[in-house]
């Protein structure tokens, strides 16, 4: 019988790993591009929808500000869990649990505080207590897998349906608007209780700004910290960081904590920053898709930013293709799905040999 194992590279280049994104970026093109044509359209009209249509004006870049943000937030809180070899897949729920709690300090001052000194005060205390709301729930798999040792891909993945039923309960229950005309939705947010646009009427708002804030922030924890130091050095060699004395348990609350805070950030600020109330679905995926921006960004934050801002483009081209040609929004998906397995692929490829072995063990 003949195996297939897989070796690591001892002459792996650090320019072969920084290579892996761009090459799975342009296979994924290619696929799409072979795509198209078999569904009967011109592969470069399809491709320039998808991927120049959304840089072609001032209005497409503020939309993509607004789309790169969640992804850009939720993706370096990723980071930081799998660098530490801690797997983080319930993002999209600690994004909506975030939402929830910073959408209760808004509904609970609707209509009471504004113009008085306390309004400024609301959009600063949602952001907390969505993060707060996120590092919270985040904290469950944490618990289960430090106190049960129980798999924290399967619990935060699970916890995803609970937090979007849990939202679904809520605008249709006892939050919904009396006014709203029976549907599922909450009052709109006071003034007081939205994210300030940078642009007057424009879109952008002051979450693109705290994004790249916590990108930098990231960056120096992960390069001139003992906690970044932490965070590297138990993903990579657990046995030599309990030998140093890290608490591997310790270290796992903190960057599920970290993680779900940031998503829950990017939930209460995609609420009140773009739609100015709850609704039953306030997510197109960012929880998901940020788990491909985190591996195309090489787990690095400013990696993450550049990722985010491409995948925030495959969403908007997506939305522009079902204008002009007409295809279904899951083509999207396709497009992230196919990046994410040529992502994988090429790390896997580039860093490790496939060898055949023999009956015996000899390479055949």
């Amino acid at each position: 019988m003949i195996r297939l194992v897989l070796e690591k590279r001892e002459d792996g280049a650090r320019w072969m790993s920084l290579l892996s994104p761009l090459i799975a970026v342009a296979l994924t093109l290619v696929s799409g591009a072979l795509m198209f044509a078999a569904m009967g359209i011109d592969p470069g009209k399809a491709l320039g929808v998808y991927f120049l249509s959304p840089l072609s004006d001032s209005w497409a870049l503020q939309e993509l500000a607004v789309k790169a943000t969640p992804l850009v937030l939720i993706s370096v809180g990723l980071s930081l869990c799998y660098l530490s070899n801690n797997w983080n897949i319930g993002a999209e729920g600690q994004f909506v649990v975030g939402a929830i709690c910073g959408s209760w300090v808004a509904l609970a001052s609707h209509g009471t505080v504004a113009g008085t000194p306390y309004a400024s005060m609301i959009f600063p205390v949602m952001m907390l207590a969505g993060m707060l709301g996120g590092a919270a729930f985040a904290a469950i798999p944490a618990i289960l897998k430090t106190r049960f040792s129980a798999s924290e891909i399967l619990t935060s993945l699970m916890l995803v349906y609970v937090a979007e039923l849990l939202l679904d309960w809520l605008v249709r229950g006892p939050w919904r608007d009396p006014k709203g005309f029976n549907f599922p939705q909450t009052v709109m947010f006071g003034p007081e209780a939205q994210a300030f646009r940078l642009m007057g009427d424009g879109r952008v708002n002051i979450g693109s700004v705290i994004a790249v804030i916590v990108v930098a922030m990231a960056a120096l924890l992960l390069a001139r910290s003992l906690k970044g130091f932490e965070i590297r050095l138990v993903g990579e060699a657990p046995r030599a960081a309990r030998f140093a004395g890290f608490d591997d348990k310790r270290l796992t609350w903190a960057v599920f904590a970290m993680s779900g805070a940031l998503a829950g950030l990017a939930g209460i600020i995609e609420v009140s920053g773009t739609m100015g109330q709850l609704q039953p679905s306030i997510s197109p995926g960012y929880g998901f898709t940020a788990i491909i921006v985190a591996f195309l960004g090489r787990l690095n934050p400013i990696g993450c930013l550049i990722a985010g801002v491409f995948l925030a483009i495959t969403f908007i081209g997506g939305e522009n293709a079902q204008i002009a040609l007409r295809l279904p929004l899951d083509v999207t998906r396709v497009f992230q799905g196919m990046l994410l397995f040529y992502v994988l692929a090429c790390d896997t490829l580039l860093n490790w040999r496939v060898t055949f072995l023999g009956r015996k063990g000899a390479a055949a």
